[in-house]
């Protein structure tokens, strides 16, 4: 798919397969391409600022101005090994290090200001949901999953893949469910909008929310867009 094809048709996820620094325009625009990838460009432009129109001639110009290099490491292209080892070395360790630590933070800050800013104890309770729900995705991905899809890649075996797409279904539900509460929390954080008062804390756990939304967008989008549909 080269830039000038790209058309009110075309899946969002499409596009940022193809050029995966498109991904920063969609986020930019608040325009779900990892779990909500699986649609043309006219429906995502329904919850953008933008019409179908001006986003089409937008990406067109964004890929123009920054389109896929040789030096560009395009993961549509790597082995299905070698994307499963890079999402769990990077993005899977990325959670068990960071949601323990960020924990720290999201309490420390609603236990000191949740009482004249309440929005910050229900961001506390949807983040104990979040890493709950993250860290034992991870876990399953790692134990049941993953090593079932390299075996798959050594077997035609019809039952084992139709139990493979049934896992990568709950999967794919699980990050449903992780995405939409990456969505109540950066709306009741009104897009991790600092307010003026805000200590160093409070300001470094906004910082870091944003971070975590950031790579478990990249994250999903890297399994949803590219890995899972080898396998469906």
């Amino acid at each position: 798919m080269e830039q000038q094809y790209l058309h009110e048709n075309t899946l969002v996820r499409d596009v940022v397969v193809r050029y995966p620094r498109t991904a920063d325009y969609f986020r930019n625009h608040r325009i779900d391409f990892c779990c909500g990838g699986n649609r043309p460009l006219r429906e995502a432009a329904d919850e953008s600022s933008v019409s179908v129109e001006q986003l089409i001639e937008e990406l067109n110009e964004f890929t123009t101005e920054q389109p896929f290099t040789g030096n560009d490491y395009n993961w549509a292209e790597a082995e299905s090994g070698e994307l499963i080892s890079h999402i769990v070395s990077k993005h899977h360790a990325y959670l068990r290090e960071e949601l323990p630590e960020l924990q720290k933070y999201v309490t420390k800050v609603a236990r000191v200001h949740g009482d004249s800013e309440p929005h910050l104890l229900e961001m506390q309770s949807l983040f104990g949901q979040l890493k709950h729900e993250l860290l034992e995705h991870t876990d399953k991905e790692e134990a049941e999953v993953f090593p079932k899809m390299v075996n798959s890649d050594l077997t035609a075996d019809a039952a084992v893949r139709a139990k493979l797409r049934e896992a990568i279904e709950a999967l794919e539900a699980e990050h449903d469910t992780a995405g939409n509460i990456l969505k109540q929390i950066r709306r009741i954080t009104q897009d991790f909008e600092v307010p003026d008062h805000a200590c160093t804390t409070y300001r470094l756990t906004y910082a870091r929310l944003s971070e975590l939304e950031e790579m478990t967008f990249t994250h999903v989008h890297l399994e949803n867009n590219i890995l899972f549909p080898r396998y469906e």
